[in-house]
């Protein structure tokens, strides 16, 4: 009888070290990149939360490894690839920084369309999710798509008011839209990741940037930039935002076994979406004050310049439309759609 029991209490501790063998095989890391460095809104508040979330719910079984300011080599521009290739397995980027690749949800960037950056992103995941998830993130996972707050003219030394005072200005943009939008209006549109932008501010080679208020205190705009320029419609739209994604690389997140899956289903979607761009519309608050705070100037322009401003730009959504029938699909219905998804959610 003694052997009988030896021999099941050494079967039963044979077989609970197999067992944690595979619960310690099961933990994975997670590789997750971005553009800023750690002080960033988007790394200590977004990021981070993010992952101590995922972390929790899989019981420690997925962990990240964080690696800000591209560490993982390459330029912010790069990011979108690194995702696609494995480099790393989740990235925060803009797509505004690969042009031309996501044609589609660059709809929400066009100027004056986005009135709130909660209401505004359920709209955009609405959206994509209808309309791009196969083309544009074909490759990849979307965890969070959403837009940041409205942007801002930061100038370094000019006060401008009115749209001729923005004519000739070297003013860098995020996006395509936005850097159309700047041409349009008369501007020297200079399209460039933020990094480089803000040595272009320090040197005086730009005359401002055109970013949401939680960019500033990130990268020192605040020491950089004196004029603050807020614009926004008679319907509270601001001139322009940008769409931002946090992605995983889609075979990493296939060869997950299903209760990891379901981990980072729980913590991906439309108000997923929606808690991230929280997160950057409180930052936005702190951007304000990090500005005040070293003596800016903020003001806003007259509302009939403002409706100049509009006037001026408005031909860009039209060339949106054309170039996006131009690739064979329904510019104008996706537009239509776009803007009855901003209402439908911006709806008061």
């Amino acid at each position: 009888m003694k052997k009988i029991i030896s021999r099941t209490l050494m079967s039963l501790l044979v077989a609970g070290g197999f067992a944690f063998q595979a619960n310690a095989a099961e933990k994975v890391t997670l590789k997750v990149a971005h553009f800023l460095p750690t002080g960033s809104i988007a790394h200590w508040d977004m990021i981070e939360p993010w992952c101590e979330k995922i972390n929790k719910e899989s019981d420690g079984q997925l962990e990240c490894q964080i690696y800000p300011s591209m560490q993982l080599g390459g330029t912010p521009p790069q990011l979108l690839n690194q995702a696609r290739d494995g480099v790393a397995d989740i990235v925060w980027t803009l797509p505004g920084y690969t042009p031309g690749r996501f044609p589609i949800t660059e709809v929400f960037e066009l100027p004056f369309f986005a009135p709130d950056h909660q209401n505004t992103t359920r709209a955009l995941w609405d959206f994509a999710e209808k309309h791009a998830f196969d083309s544009e993130f074909a490759g990849l996972k979307p965890i969070g798509i959403w837009v940041n707050g409205p942007n801002y003219f930061h100038m370094r030394d000019t006060e401008v008011k009115t749209v001729e005072g923005l004519k000739g200005l070297k003013i860098r943009a995020a996006s395509r839209m936005s850097n159309k939008f700047l041409t349009a209006v008369g501007a020297n549109a200079m399209g460039m990741p933020l990094p480089q932008a803000v040595e272009g501010i320090s040197k005086g080679v730009l005359d401002g940037l055109m970013v949401p208020w939680e960019v500033v205190p990130a990268v020192k705009l605040d020491e950089l930039t004196k004029y603050h320029a807020e614009i926004k419609d008679e319907e509270g739209n601001g001139m322009a935002t940008s769409t931002m994604i946090y992605v995983m690389n889609k075979a990493k997140y296939d060869s997950l076994p299903d209760n990891l899956k379901k981990v980072i289903d729980n913590n991906s979607g439309r108000e997923t979406s929606a808690w991230i761009s929280s997160r950057f519309e409180a930052a936005d608050v702190k951007g304000r004050e990090a500005a005040e705070k070293a003596n800016g100037v903020i003001y806003s322009w007259s509302q009939d310049q403002v409706n100049n401003l509009k006037g001026a730009s408005s031909q860009v959504a039209q060339e949106w439309v054309d170039d996006i029938s131009g690739k064979g699909m329904d510019g104008q219905a996706l537009f239509d759609d776009a803007r009855a998804l901003v209402e439908k959610y911006n709806k008061k």
